[in-house]
């Protein structure tokens, strides 16, 4: 696939992944594509500029794709929230539920600096879940949460109001599965 220009055209839909009746928005596509990685990461930044972030947080792993290269192009620092027993300092957690069960992010308690303004990332907001276990990581250790940023929103489902009040940020959407 080489795109058109457009991030969406980048987006490959696989039907029926990862069980029947989902359509996965698979962004390999746009990862493998030198323009596509360039003009996502140039839109990203120029989403989040005015947010003035000094660190951006993302969870493993996928919202360690862009995290670091958009933390960097805003001059901001980076903090992984891991799963447990992947950090090797001292770490706070956060227990968070999951279409089909729980999840725990786990966190550097020295990651983020009372008052730091901090950019929430992941490459897509569905149920809200995960970018809400940041939000709260963040907010544990004194950190302001000043937006959240994504690739891709599915709009169709309630990640923006799990979010709430935090402001939304997305570069595509999707309006329907």
């Amino acid at each position: 696939m080489t795109g058109d220009g457009s991030l969406e055209s980048y987006i490959r839909s696989v039907p029926d992944f990862p069980k029947p009746g989902i359509v996965f928005r698979d962004i390999t596509p746009l990862l493998a594509s030198a323009q596509g990685l360039d003009t996502s990461l140039t839109a990203l930044t120029e989403l989040t500029r005015d947010l003035r972030p000094d660190i951006v947080i993302g969870a493993e792993a996928r919202g360690f794709l862009f995290g670091p290269a958009l933390a960097h192009k805003l001059g901001a620092g980076f903090a992984l929230a891991r799963k447990p027993g992947s950090l090797p300092h001292r770490t706070i957690r956060h227990e968070y539920s999951l279409e089909y069960g729980t999840s725990v992010l786990e966190l550097h308690e020295d990651a983020i600096g009372a008052g730091a303004r901090v950019l929430v990332h992941d490459d897509l907001l569905a149920t809200g879940g995960t970018a809400r276990a940041l939000c709260s990581l963040v907010e544990q250790l004194g950190g302001e949460v000043v937006g959240c940023a994504f690739l891709i929103e599915l709009a169709f489902l309630p990640g923006r109001a799990a979010l709430a009040p935090h402001d939304v940020h997305a570069l595509i959407r999707y309006d329907e599965e």
